[in-house]
Protein backbone atom coordinates (compact mmCIF):
# COMPACT_ATOMS: atom_id res chain seq x y z
CA UNK A 1 0.00 0.00 0.00
CA UNK A 2 1.09 3.33 -0.67
CA UNK A 3 1.26 6.09 1.88
CA UNK A 4 -0.77 8.28 0.47
CA UNK A 5 -3.47 5.89 -0.15
CA UNK A 6 -3.35 5.11 3.88
CA UNK A 7 -4.18 8.56 4.78
CA UNK A 8 -7.00 8.33 2.69
CA UNK A 9 -8.24 5.84 4.62
CA UNK A 10 -7.53 7.49 7.89
CA UNK A 11 -9.59 11.22 6.68
CA UNK A 12 -12.26 8.83 5.38
CA UNK A 13 -12.81 7.50 8.89
CA UNK A 14 -13.27 10.33 10.65
CA UNK A 15 -10.94 9.13 13.59
CA UNK A 16 -7.71 10.38 14.14
CA UNK A 17 -5.83 7.38 14.14
CA UNK A 18 -6.36 3.33 13.30
CA UNK A 19 -5.53 1.11 15.16
CA UNK A 20 -5.06 -2.52 13.87
CA UNK A 21 -4.50 -6.20 15.20
CA UNK A 22 -6.43 -8.11 13.14
CA UNK A 23 -4.11 -10.13 10.77
CA UNK A 24 -5.56 -10.04 7.45
CA UNK A 25 -5.47 -6.07 8.24
CA UNK A 26 -2.26 -5.66 8.96
CA UNK A 27 -0.71 -7.49 5.96
CA UNK A 28 -3.03 -4.97 4.42
CA UNK A 29 -1.79 -1.85 5.51
CA UNK A 30 1.87 -3.08 5.94
CA UNK A 31 2.78 -6.20 3.52
CA UNK A 32 3.91 -8.04 6.02
CA UNK A 33 2.38 -10.98 7.96
CA UNK A 34 2.02 -12.41 11.38
CA UNK A 35 -0.06 -13.80 13.55
CA UNK A 36 0.25 -11.02 16.40
CA UNK A 37 1.49 -7.18 16.27
CA UNK A 38 -0.36 -3.93 16.15
CA UNK A 39 -0.55 -1.17 13.32
CA UNK A 40 -1.39 2.12 14.01
CA UNK A 41 -1.87 4.77 11.51
CA UNK A 42 -2.48 8.63 11.34
CA UNK A 43 -1.79 11.43 9.17
CA UNK A 44 1.64 11.64 9.73
CA UNK A 45 2.68 7.75 9.24
CA UNK A 46 2.01 4.23 10.38
CA UNK A 47 3.98 1.88 12.72
CA UNK A 48 3.80 -1.81 13.63
CA UNK A 49 4.23 -2.66 16.75
CA UNK A 50 5.95 -6.09 16.84
CA UNK A 51 7.12 -8.17 19.95
CA UNK A 52 10.23 -10.33 19.11
CA UNK A 53 9.08 -12.87 17.27
CA UNK A 54 8.67 -11.18 14.19
CA UNK A 55 10.74 -8.07 14.91
CA UNK A 56 13.64 -8.81 13.17
CA UNK A 57 12.01 -9.96 9.90
CA UNK A 58 9.55 -7.24 10.09
CA UNK A 59 12.38 -4.84 10.40
CA UNK A 60 14.13 -6.88 6.84
CA UNK A 61 11.28 -7.02 5.23
CA UNK A 62 9.83 -3.53 5.59
CA UNK A 63 13.13 -1.44 5.45
CA UNK A 64 12.89 1.40 2.74
CA UNK A 65 9.43 1.23 3.28
CA UNK A 66 7.02 4.08 4.60
CA UNK A 67 6.13 1.62 7.76
CA UNK A 68 7.69 1.86 11.01
CA UNK A 69 8.90 -1.09 12.89
CA UNK A 70 9.36 -0.91 16.91
CA UNK A 71 9.01 -3.25 19.23
CA UNK A 72 6.15 -3.54 21.58
CA UNK A 73 2.79 -4.97 21.79
CA UNK A 74 -0.32 -3.48 23.14
CA UNK A 75 1.16 -0.74 25.67
CA UNK A 76 3.52 0.38 23.63
CA UNK A 77 0.75 0.57 20.74
CA UNK A 78 -1.17 2.74 23.05
CA UNK A 79 1.62 4.83 24.14
CA UNK A 80 1.92 5.87 20.58
CA UNK A 81 -1.75 7.34 20.47
CA UNK A 82 -1.27 9.49 23.33
CA UNK A 83 -3.65 12.81 23.04
CA UNK A 84 -5.78 10.93 20.50
CA UNK A 85 -9.53 11.16 21.01
CA UNK A 86 -11.22 9.01 18.69
CA UNK A 87 -9.49 5.31 17.30
CA UNK A 88 -10.53 3.93 14.08
CA UNK A 89 -10.95 -0.01 14.59
CA UNK A 90 -12.81 -2.49 12.60
CA UNK A 91 -16.65 -2.97 14.02
CA UNK A 92 -17.05 -6.50 12.48
CA UNK A 93 -13.70 -8.12 12.94
CA UNK A 94 -12.96 -6.53 16.68
CA UNK A 95 -14.37 -8.19 19.97
CA UNK A 96 -16.17 -6.17 22.80
CA UNK A 97 -13.13 -7.08 25.40
CA UNK A 98 -10.49 -5.19 22.98
CA UNK A 99 -13.11 -2.96 22.43
CA UNK A 100 -13.20 -2.39 26.05
CA UNK A 101 -9.86 -2.11 26.70
CA UNK A 102 -9.30 0.43 24.20
CA UNK A 103 -12.26 2.54 25.86
CA UNK A 104 -10.63 1.47 29.75
CA UNK A 105 -7.78 4.13 27.83
CA UNK A 106 -10.02 6.93 27.20
CA UNK A 107 -10.59 6.29 23.62
CA UNK A 108 -13.79 6.45 21.87
CA UNK A 109 -14.07 4.35 18.86
CA UNK A 110 -15.62 4.50 15.66
CA UNK A 111 -15.70 2.18 13.11
CA UNK A 112 -13.44 1.89 10.47
CA UNK A 113 -13.97 -0.59 8.29
CA UNK A 114 -15.91 1.03 5.75
CA UNK A 115 -13.08 3.52 4.62
CA UNK A 116 -11.10 -0.71 4.41
CA UNK A 117 -13.77 -1.91 2.64
CA UNK A 118 -13.82 0.84 -0.32
CA UNK A 119 -10.46 0.96 -0.75
CA UNK A 120 -9.72 -3.09 -0.43
CA UNK A 121 -12.52 -4.06 -3.09
CA UNK A 122 -10.77 -2.16 -5.60
CA UNK A 123 -7.51 -4.38 -6.48
CA UNK A 124 -4.19 -3.05 -7.38
CA UNK A 125 -2.16 -4.65 -10.15
CA UNK A 126 0.32 -6.06 -7.41
CA UNK A 127 -2.77 -7.63 -5.86
CA UNK A 128 -4.48 -8.69 -9.27
CA UNK A 129 -0.86 -10.71 -9.90
CA UNK A 130 -0.94 -12.30 -6.56
CA UNK A 131 -4.54 -13.28 -7.04
CA UNK A 132 -3.69 -14.49 -10.63
CA UNK A 133 -0.59 -16.72 -9.25
CA UNK A 134 -3.06 -18.61 -6.92
CA UNK A 135 -5.15 -19.33 -9.42
CA UNK A 136 -2.45 -20.70 -11.55
CA UNK A 137 -1.52 -23.04 -8.60
CA UNK A 138 -4.70 -23.81 -7.70
CA UNK A 139 -5.28 -25.04 -11.51
CA UNK A 140 -2.43 -26.83 -11.97
CA UNK A 141 -3.12 -28.56 -8.25
CA UNK A 142 -6.31 -29.99 -9.74
CA UNK A 143 -5.10 -31.33 -12.83
CA UNK A 144 -2.35 -33.27 -10.80
CA UNK A 145 -5.19 -34.66 -8.15
CA UNK A 146 -7.55 -35.96 -11.06
CA UNK A 147 -5.95 -38.80 -12.64
CA UNK A 148 -4.95 -40.00 -9.06
CA UNK A 149 -8.79 -39.95 -8.24
CA UNK A 150 -9.55 -43.86 -7.60
CA UNK A 151 -12.67 -45.91 -6.29
CA UNK A 152 -12.12 -46.48 -2.78
CA UNK A 153 -10.47 -43.62 -2.02
CA UNK A 154 -11.86 -41.04 0.63
CA UNK A 155 -13.24 -37.74 0.20
CA UNK A 156 -10.98 -36.54 2.84
CA UNK A 157 -7.93 -38.41 0.98
CA UNK A 158 -8.78 -36.64 -2.23
CA UNK A 159 -8.70 -33.06 -0.93
CA UNK A 160 -5.33 -34.00 1.63
CA UNK A 161 -3.85 -34.93 -2.24
CA UNK A 162 -4.87 -31.62 -3.74
CA UNK A 163 -3.83 -29.51 -0.89
CA UNK A 164 -0.60 -31.17 -0.92
CA UNK A 165 -0.22 -30.58 -4.94
CA UNK A 166 -0.65 -27.23 -4.50
CA UNK A 167 1.67 -26.71 -1.80
CA UNK A 168 4.05 -28.18 -4.06
CA UNK A 169 3.46 -25.92 -6.48
CA UNK A 170 3.85 -22.78 -4.55
CA UNK A 171 1.00 -22.61 -2.50
CA UNK A 172 1.07 -20.51 1.32
CA UNK A 173 -1.82 -22.66 2.05
CA UNK A 174 -5.68 -23.18 1.47
CA UNK A 175 -8.04 -19.99 1.01
CA UNK A 176 -10.46 -21.83 3.34
CA UNK A 177 -11.37 -26.26 3.88
CA UNK A 178 -11.02 -27.76 1.26
CA UNK A 179 -14.62 -29.42 -0.15
CA UNK A 180 -14.40 -32.55 -2.22
CA UNK A 181 -18.21 -33.90 -1.84
CA UNK A 182 -18.66 -37.35 -3.37
CA UNK A 183 -22.23 -38.68 -4.63
CA UNK A 184 -25.03 -37.00 -2.70
CA UNK A 185 -22.95 -35.36 -0.81
CA UNK A 186 -22.87 -32.81 -3.58
CA UNK A 187 -26.36 -31.74 -2.95
CA UNK A 188 -25.17 -29.84 0.02
CA UNK A 189 -23.57 -26.60 -0.77
CA UNK A 190 -20.79 -26.44 1.89
CA UNK A 191 -20.76 -30.21 2.30
CA UNK A 192 -18.01 -31.38 5.07
CA UNK A 193 -15.17 -33.25 3.92
CA UNK A 194 -15.54 -36.68 5.51
CA UNK A 195 -15.03 -40.22 4.79
CA UNK A 196 -17.09 -40.70 2.03
CA UNK A 197 -15.60 -43.57 -0.62
CA UNK A 198 -15.63 -42.81 -4.17
CA UNK A 199 -17.11 -45.51 -6.11
CA UNK A 200 -18.35 -45.74 -10.20
CA UNK A 201 -20.91 -43.33 -11.35
CA UNK A 202 -20.40 -40.35 -8.41
CA UNK A 203 -20.65 -36.91 -9.00
CA UNK A 204 -17.38 -35.31 -7.98
CA UNK A 205 -18.03 -32.15 -6.83
CA UNK A 206 -14.38 -30.52 -5.33
CA UNK A 207 -14.48 -26.21 -3.91
CA UNK A 208 -11.34 -25.43 -3.08
CA UNK A 209 -8.28 -22.20 -3.60
CA UNK A 210 -4.99 -21.59 -2.19
CA UNK A 211 -3.23 -18.38 -1.10
CA UNK A 212 -0.19 -16.44 -2.93
CA UNK A 213 1.27 -14.05 -0.43
CA UNK A 214 -2.20 -13.89 1.47
CA UNK A 215 -4.33 -13.61 -1.22
CA UNK A 216 -6.80 -16.33 -2.33
CA UNK A 217 -7.90 -17.90 -5.46
CA UNK A 218 -11.77 -19.66 -5.18
CA UNK A 219 -12.54 -22.75 -8.01
CA UNK A 220 -14.88 -24.99 -8.01
CA UNK A 221 -15.38 -27.77 -10.72
CA UNK A 222 -17.92 -30.70 -10.98
CA UNK A 223 -17.17 -33.90 -12.54
CA UNK A 224 -18.34 -37.67 -13.58
CA UNK A 225 -16.81 -40.59 -11.96
CA UNK A 226 -17.00 -42.83 -14.88
CA UNK A 227 -20.33 -43.09 -16.48
CA UNK A 228 -22.90 -45.67 -15.30
CA UNK A 229 -25.80 -44.27 -18.23
CA UNK A 230 -27.62 -43.31 -15.50
CA UNK A 231 -27.26 -39.35 -15.86
CA UNK A 232 -29.32 -37.89 -17.92
CA UNK A 233 -30.94 -35.31 -15.80
CA UNK A 234 -27.57 -34.85 -14.59
CA UNK A 235 -25.51 -34.11 -17.38
CA UNK A 236 -28.61 -32.10 -18.80
CA UNK A 237 -28.53 -30.21 -15.23
CA UNK A 238 -24.79 -29.68 -16.23
CA UNK A 239 -25.35 -28.08 -19.21
CA UNK A 240 -27.18 -25.28 -17.89
CA UNK A 241 -25.13 -24.47 -14.99
CA UNK A 242 -22.56 -23.93 -17.41
CA UNK A 243 -24.95 -21.63 -19.79
CA UNK A 244 -25.51 -19.67 -16.84
CA UNK A 245 -21.63 -19.43 -15.59
CA UNK A 246 -20.74 -18.40 -18.86
CA UNK A 247 -23.44 -15.72 -19.46
CA UNK A 248 -22.06 -14.24 -16.58
CA UNK A 249 -18.82 -13.46 -18.44
CA UNK A 250 -20.53 -12.80 -21.42
CA UNK A 251 -23.05 -10.10 -20.05
CA UNK A 252 -21.86 -8.77 -16.94
CA UNK A 253 -20.18 -5.29 -17.25
CA UNK A 254 -18.93 -2.57 -15.24
CA UNK A 255 -21.53 -0.12 -13.46
CA UNK A 256 -24.05 -3.32 -12.82
CA UNK A 257 -24.87 -3.34 -9.53
CA UNK A 258 -23.92 -7.26 -7.72
CA UNK A 259 -27.93 -7.90 -7.78
CA UNK A 260 -27.74 -7.38 -11.36
CA UNK A 261 -25.31 -9.27 -11.98
CA UNK A 262 -26.84 -12.12 -9.47
CA UNK A 263 -30.19 -12.19 -11.49
CA UNK A 264 -27.91 -12.85 -15.06
CA UNK A 265 -26.94 -16.66 -13.41
CA UNK A 266 -31.07 -16.43 -11.72
CA UNK A 267 -32.82 -15.69 -14.80
CA UNK A 268 -31.31 -18.14 -16.79
CA UNK A 269 -32.03 -20.67 -14.15
CA UNK A 270 -36.01 -19.33 -13.75
CA UNK A 271 -36.33 -19.44 -17.42
CA UNK A 272 -36.00 -23.01 -17.26
CA UNK A 273 -38.28 -23.42 -13.94
CA UNK A 274 -35.26 -24.43 -11.50
CA UNK A 275 -34.10 -21.15 -10.11
CA UNK A 276 -35.70 -22.79 -6.35
CA UNK A 277 -32.66 -24.89 -6.54
CA UNK A 278 -30.28 -21.78 -7.12
CA UNK A 279 -29.57 -21.98 -3.21
CA UNK A 280 -27.03 -19.31 -2.55
CA UNK A 281 -25.81 -16.03 -4.23
CA UNK A 282 -24.35 -15.90 -7.42
CA UNK A 283 -20.53 -14.41 -6.22
CA UNK A 284 -18.33 -12.38 -3.28
CA UNK A 285 -15.54 -10.30 -3.44
CA UNK A 286 -11.64 -12.07 -3.18
CA UNK A 287 -9.00 -10.72 -1.98
CA UNK A 288 -7.09 -11.31 1.49
CA UNK A 289 -10.15 -13.09 2.53
CA UNK A 290 -12.13 -15.60 0.79
CA UNK A 291 -15.10 -13.68 1.47
CA UNK A 292 -14.78 -9.99 0.51
CA UNK A 293 -17.16 -7.46 -0.84
CA UNK A 294 -18.45 -6.60 -3.23
CA UNK A 295 -21.29 -8.92 -2.44
CA UNK A 296 -23.14 -11.06 -6.02
CA UNK A 297 -26.28 -11.43 -4.80
CA UNK A 298 -30.42 -10.43 -4.86
CA UNK A 299 -29.58 -8.43 -2.13
CA UNK A 300 -26.21 -6.64 -3.68
CA UNK A 301 -26.66 -3.06 -4.35
CA UNK A 302 -22.81 -2.47 -4.47
CA UNK A 303 -21.93 -0.95 -8.14
CA UNK A 304 -19.28 -3.51 -9.75
CA UNK A 305 -16.37 -1.49 -11.30
CA UNK A 306 -13.14 -2.36 -12.73
CA UNK A 307 -10.24 -3.67 -10.36
CA UNK A 308 -13.11 -5.96 -8.19
CA UNK A 309 -12.38 -9.60 -7.78
CA UNK A 310 -15.29 -12.04 -7.20
CA UNK A 311 -16.34 -15.57 -8.15
CA UNK A 312 -18.95 -16.72 -10.95
CA UNK A 313 -20.33 -19.70 -8.94
CA UNK A 314 -24.09 -20.54 -9.94
CA UNK A 315 -25.12 -23.74 -9.12
CA UNK A 316 -28.06 -26.39 -8.90
CA UNK A 317 -28.82 -28.80 -6.15
CA UNK A 318 -31.17 -31.46 -5.84
CA UNK A 319 -31.51 -32.98 -2.25
CA UNK A 320 -30.24 -36.20 -1.74
CA UNK A 321 -29.48 -36.45 -5.37
CA UNK A 322 -26.50 -34.91 -6.60
CA UNK A 323 -25.28 -30.78 -6.87
CA UNK A 324 -23.48 -29.06 -9.41
CA UNK A 325 -21.57 -25.66 -9.52
CA UNK A 326 -18.68 -24.20 -11.52
CA UNK A 327 -16.87 -21.45 -9.91
CA UNK A 328 -14.30 -18.98 -11.68
CA UNK A 329 -12.52 -16.00 -10.09
CA UNK A 330 -12.87 -13.00 -12.03
CA UNK A 331 -12.14 -9.62 -12.29
CA UNK A 332 -13.74 -6.52 -14.15
CA UNK A 333 -11.55 -4.79 -16.65
CA UNK A 334 -12.05 -2.78 -19.55
CA UNK A 335 -15.76 -3.03 -18.16
CA UNK A 336 -15.99 -6.66 -18.61
CA UNK A 337 -15.39 -9.82 -16.55
CA UNK A 338 -12.50 -11.65 -17.01
CA UNK A 339 -11.75 -14.97 -15.58
CA UNK A 340 -8.58 -16.26 -13.92
CA UNK A 341 -9.04 -19.68 -15.04
CA UNK A 342 -8.07 -20.93 -18.31
CA UNK A 343 -6.36 -24.41 -18.03
CA UNK A 344 -9.13 -26.69 -15.94
CA UNK A 345 -11.91 -26.79 -18.73
CA UNK A 346 -15.24 -26.00 -17.28
CA UNK A 347 -16.92 -28.50 -19.66
CA UNK A 348 -17.82 -31.45 -18.03
CA UNK A 349 -15.58 -34.02 -17.48
CA UNK A 350 -16.15 -37.57 -17.21
CA UNK A 351 -12.71 -39.46 -14.83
Amino acid sequence: MEAEKLRRIVAASGADALFLEQDFLRRYVTGFYSTDGYVVADQSGCTFFADPRYFEAASAQLAGSFVRVEPGAFDAAVARLQGYKTLGVPFPFISRAACARLEERGFALADCMPALREAMKVKTADELEKIARACDIAEEGLLATLPRLKEGMTEREAAAVLEYEMRMRGADGTSFETIVAFGAGSSVPHHETGDTALKLGDVVLIDYGCKVEGYCSDCTRTFLFGDDGRHEDFKAHYALVLKAHELVKEMLVSGMTGREADEIARGCFREAGLDKYFTHSLGHGIGLQIHEYPLLSPRGEEVLADGMVFSDEPGLYFEGKYGIRIEDSVCLKDGKAVSFMHKVPRELIIL
